[in-house]
């Protein structure tokens, strides 16, 4: 299985992509994970909907075909790390590719939230695209790390 995560999002600050760089190289080999930067819709004159619309096909694009979908989102499951583990075990046992996806600054296309095969939440805080991509990556190496006994993640 291959890990993904596909963000909407302009060039994110240093201090996050060395941040995500740092977890993602501590992934282990039998699960390669990686960021692939989807470019934001320009805003103009644009609806909302419009702009979700249009990012979303860029999303679907570097998705790919055949792949589990699941949307972050403020409305998705509250997953503690142990249920996130626990989840992405079950997700490699499937061994389909996974794909979390991270909208841009107007979140995902409804259609989009809905095709997903899940969806789940990183905070009920509302957090910065950068810090919501880091995050992401921190947490799931953490959740690797549990389900390898690995003593990073500590109960």
């Amino acid at each position: 299985m291959k890990l993904s995560i596909v963000a909407v999002g302009h060039k994110q600050p240093d201090w996050v992509l060395t941040g995500c760089q740092e977890y993602l190289k501590r992934m282990p080999r039998e699960l390669p994970t990686g960021v692939i930067e989807v470019k934001p819709e320009p805003r103009g004159s644009k609806t909302r909907e419009q702009l979700q619309a249009a990012e979303k096909g860029r999303i679907l694009q570097a998705a790919g075909d055949s792949v589990r979908l699941v949307a972050l989102d403020e409305k998705g499951s509250d997953l503690s790390t142990k249920k996130l583990a626990e989840r992405l075990e079950a997700w490699m046992q499937d061994g389909r590719d996974t794909v979390l996806l991270i909208g841009g600054a107007d979140g995902l296309d409804a259609e989009l939230k809905q095709r997903a095969d899940e969806m789940i939440r990183l905070s009920s805080l509302t957090l910065p695209h950068g810090m919501a991509r880091l995050l992401l990556c921190e947490q799931l190496y953490r959740a690797v790390s549990l389900l390898k006994n690995h003593p990073y993640h500590r109960e």
